[in-house]
């Protein structure tokens, strides 16, 4: 459950008055997007809507507040603690994670170094705060298709986008961790590249992942994932959409190594996924059991299917 205070704590206190309606509604709110002197936008249950001058939570776009670049300028500094330079280092990454879990996306003017690469960010302009939403239990349908007599199978999580994926992942992770009525408590190591599985703050995570779970915050998949088996002996090892060549060699390394892996990658089908080249070389490898195809019913995210090592239907939910 999303804590409201968590919500009004982004804003400098002279704005938190206005805020205050849409905080309470911190069950359903899904992201709120902040555009220098645009219209202040509140994505709830997948629906788009407006802040008005009064902090009242409005369908009409001719009664939304238009936010000033000084204001979103108080909030950026506000959740940068007055010290914007400190914080650098994860506005070059284009986001911030703030307590709770929660996620503040930046976006401005780019400055790069000599090679092309950013340097840093200025003249931030565009903050998209993601509400984070714990579900816990959101992996039980999914559990027992994991397990083969209490060991853990290698498993894939195949979503588009909008449809639960890093929800369920987290989930799964913490059940893993911590174990239950399928398996013992393992040790799972995560790469947590964009902060959306542990939400870390300050390095410690803010989401529930289970009591044997070691993170690495901020840290590109492929280099992480063999950091963590060198230094932490992860049994399982969780990664959120993997994407590249460099990911599917990172992986294909944990599994030579005895890890367990479970992972999510784009996809609508197990069909479209098949066709991606690079997840095709670490298919051949034979080493996922389960294939976990996610899917948007009427609105909800539902699992629309379990497949096996055979690409065989082996649950249809």
């Amino acid at each position: 459950m999303v804590n409201p205070e968590q919500i009004l704590g982004l804003f400098p206190d002279f704005m938190r008055g206005m805020w205050e309606e849409a905080a309470g509604e911190a069950k359903s709110l899904q992201e709120i997007r902040l555009r220098a002197d645009k219209p202040v936008i509140l994505m709830s249950r997948q629906r788009e809507r407006f802040l008005d001058r009064r902090g009242k939570m409005t369908d009409n776009i001719s009664e939304a507040f238009h936010i000033s670049r000084r204001e979103l300028e108080a909030v950026l500094n506000h959740i940068c603690k007055y010290s914007v330079y400190a914080f650098e280092d994860e506005l070059r990454q284009g986001f911030l994670t703030v307590p709770g879990g929660h996620r503040v996306g930046v976006a401005g003017q780019v400055v790069t170094d000599e090679r092309g690469g950013v340097r840093k960010l200025k003249h931030i302009s565009y903050l998209n705060i993601r509400i984070a939403h714990e579900i816990i239990g959101a992996a039980d349908q999914v559990m027992p298709f994991l397990y083969n007599e209490g060991r853990f199978l290698s498993g894939m999580i195949i979503s588009p986008p909008g449809c639960g994926k890093t929800t369920m992942l987290r989930d799964i992770v913490r059940q893993v961790s911590d174990g239950n009525a399928y398996g013992s408590g393992r040790c799972v190591g995560v790469v947590d590249e964009r902060s959306e599985i542990a939400g870390s703050y300050l390095g410690v995570a803010q989401n529930r992942i289970g009591i044997r779970t070691d993170v690495l915050d901020g840290c590109p998949k492929a280099e992480g994932m063999m950091m963590l088996i060198r230094s932490m002996s992860p049994e399982v090892v969780a990664v959120d959409e993997i994407g590249s060549t460099e990911d599917i060699r990172a992986l294909m390394q944990a599994l030579r190594c005895g890890s367990s892996l479970i992972v999510t990658v784009h996809g609508r089908s197990m069909e479209e996924v098949k066709r991606k080249k690079y997840i095709r070389e670490l298919l051949a490898q034979n080493e996922f059991k389960r294939f976990i195809v996610l899917a948007r019913r009427s609105g909800n995210c539902v699992v629309e299917g379990i497949f096996d090592e055979e690409r065989t239907l082996c649950s249809a939910l």
